[in-house]
C-alpha cells in the first residue's frame, strides 16, 4: 500500500482536498479528527490533558475552547501537551494504516498538519502540499468563528512557511484555483503515485510540480 503525506499551512484546504481523494478512492485519515477521537470523554487524549489541565476536561471530555484559551495564556506548556498527546496521535495513525492495509487499500492519504516540521516525509512514499495565496489563505482563517489575526499568526509561527512546503513537495496543489482544478489534480496525484515504478525523486533533481 502507497502512503502520501497530505500537508499545508492553515487555510490551505487540507480538508477539503483530503475529501477529494477519498472520492478518488483512496483509504484516509485526518490528524485533526483523530485529536478529536481521543479527546472524547475517556479516552486516552482525554486524560492526558487531565494530567495537564484539569479545568479543560468536562463530562464530554476535553473542550478544546478552554484547552486553546490556556494555552494562549501558558504558551510555554504546549511543547508538554504535544509531548503526551503525539504518541497518543502515532499510535491512532499506526492503527489506521494497518487496517487500511487489511482492507486491501492500495492507497492511503494521510492528513497531517506538521508533516515536515515532526520528519514525517520520511515515513512516506509521497507527499502533497495544498497552497494558495496569502490573501485567500487569510480570508479563509479569518472567516472562522473566533479567529483572529493574531491567532493566526500564532498559528503560522508553529509552520514551516508555505514557499519551502512548496519546494519540498512532490506535489503541489493550488486550492485557490478551484474545486475543479483541485479534483483534476488530485486524480493526476493518484494516477502517478498509484503506478507500479512510481518513486520519489530526489529534491535537488526535482521538477515536478
Amino acid at each position: 500500500m502507497r502512503l502520501i503525506g497530505l500537508t499545508g499551512s492553515i487555510g490551505m484546504g487540507k480538508s477539503t482536498t483530503l475529501r477529494m481523494f477519498a472520492e478518488a478512492g483512496a483509504a484516509t485519515w485526518d490528524a485533526d479528527q483523530a485529536v478529536h477521537a481521543l479527546y472524547r470523554a475517556g479516552q486516552s487524549g482525554a486524560e492526558a490533558v487531565r494530567t495537564l489541565f484539569p479545568a479543560a476536561v468536562g463530562p464530554n471530555g476535553v473542550d478544546r475552547g478552554v484547552l486553546a484559551a490556556w494555552l494562549s495564556g501558558h504558551p510555554d506548556r504546549l511543547a508538554e501537551l504535544e509531548a503526551a498527546v503525539h504518541p497518543l496521535v502515532a499510535d491512532h495513525r499506526r492503527e489506521a494504516i494497518e487496517a487500511a492495509r487489511a482492507k486491501g487499500a492500495g492507497l492511503m492519504v494521510l492528513d497531517i498538519p506538521l508533516l515536515f516540521e515532526t520528519g514525517g516525509e520520511a515515513a512516506v512514499d509521497a507527499v502533497v502540499v495544498v497552497s494558495a495565496s496569502p490573501e485567500i489563505q487569510a480570508e479563509r482563517v479569518l472567516a472562522r468563528p473566533g479567529m483572529t489575526r493574531e491567532k493566526m499568526a500564532m498559528v503560522l509561527a508553529r509552520q514551516a512557511p508555505d514557499a519551502e512546503k512548496r519546494t519540498r513537495a512532490d506535489f503541489v496543489i493550488d486550492t485557490g484555483l478551484g474545486l475543479d482544478h483541485a479534483r483534476a489534480e488530485v486524480q493526476r496525484v493518484v494516477d502517478e503515485v498509484s503506478k507500479p515504478d512510481w518513486r520519489r525523486i530526489p529534491k535537488a533533481a526535482e521538477t515536478r510540480h
